[in-house]
């Protein structure tokens, strides 16, 4: 069975392996425009869900659970699509996301929706340690897609999710404070 995939991943695509199913977001990945962004909106979504069923402990394991199982998936899937960092990947985006909701939960929504945006900032626009964190695991000149570039798709969207907790730690400094004088 041939494994490479189009230039842009489809529903068939993602059907041939298990490991695309997860990369690809469960079809959140195949957006034809932004697929980050619904890859972060379906981590939200599902997150609302699953936090009905799952204490802390239960995320604690289902997130460490999502980062080994990702990062065989998003390597799997970036050999297959040929490409070592495909924009069709969302599972960082998932995982990073629902870590950063798990940490701040319970929130308001508006709490929410900054952690959204920006999440998406860092994660689209690459600032600092973010762009650091995204350079460090890129394919070298000769090398194959391995288990490196597989963990550096993660990487960096756990370094923008760190930088996300910053932000709202910020913003909920700065509201108890202004709410306080």
């Amino acid at each position: 069975m041939d494994t490479v995939a189009p230039s842009r991943p489809t529903a068939r695509f993602m059907l041939r392996h298990p490991a695309h199913w997860l990369a690809l977001g469960f079809g959140s990945g195949l957006a034809p425009k932004a697929p980050g962004t619904v890859g972060t909106l379906w981590a939200w979504v599902s997150f609302l869900v699953l936090d009905r069923w799952l204490d802390p402990i239960g995320w604690a394991v289902l997130i460490a659970a999502a980062l080994v199982l990702g990062q065989w998936a998003c390597t799997r899937t970036a050999q297959h699509m040929g490409v070592a960092d495909p924009g069709a990947i969302v599972w960082d985006e998932i995982v990073a996301f629902w870590i950063v909701l798990w940490l701040v939960m319970p929130a308001p929504w508006w709490m929410q929706l900054v952690a959204f945006g920006a999440f998406r900032y860092f994660d689209a626009a690459k600032p600092g340690p973010v762009a650091w964190a995204d350079q460090r695991f890129k394919r070298r000149p000769g090398e194959g897609i391995g288990h490196r570039q597989g963990f550096g798709i993660l990487f960096d969207d756990l370094v923008a999710a760190l930088c996300t907790l910053l932000v709202l730690a910020a913003v909920i400094t700065l509201t108890r404070s202004l709410w306080n004088s």
